[in-house]
């Protein structure tokens, strides 16, 4: 039921979001839209109605990451799809670059607040 809830929900997200971008006569907002965080919302919402705020709210942080890494695939696909010209490529090297860039966020992150945590361990 859980699995079909979420297919439901973020499969309607990813409809309207593609609506939006094929009858908007602004093509600025069909771009807007089409990077709709749908599969996050629906996590979200999924985690909070099965396990409560506080388990959502992990969620939405690791989603901080990816939104991120989604800014890095964003940028990656124009660039390359404007030297390739070629929009399954750019879209394939846009979502390694996602993926990593996301991991590599979380680990810096991580390295950082561990170094600061030796850090203040020392001085006191």
């Amino acid at each position: 039921m859980d699995l079909l809830l979420r297919f439901l929900i973020g499969g309607t997200a990813v409809m309207l979001s593609y609506l939006v971008t094929v009858l908007s006569p602004w093509k600025i907002l069909a771009g807007i839209f089409a990077a709709f965080p749908a599969v996050m919302i629906t996590a979200i919402l999924m985690v909070g109605i099965a396990s409560g705020s506080k388990k959502a709210a992990k969620i939405a942080k690791g989603s901080v990451y990816g939104m991120v890494g989604g800014v890095v695939c964003a940028v990656t696909v124009l660039i390359t799809l404007q030297m390739s010209q070629n929009w399954l490529f750019s879209i394939i090297i846009g979502l390694v670059l996602w993926l990593g860039s996301s991991v590599v966020i979380y680990w810096f992150k991580d390295f950082v607040k561990n170094k600061h945590l030796a850090v203040l361990k020392k001085s006191s």
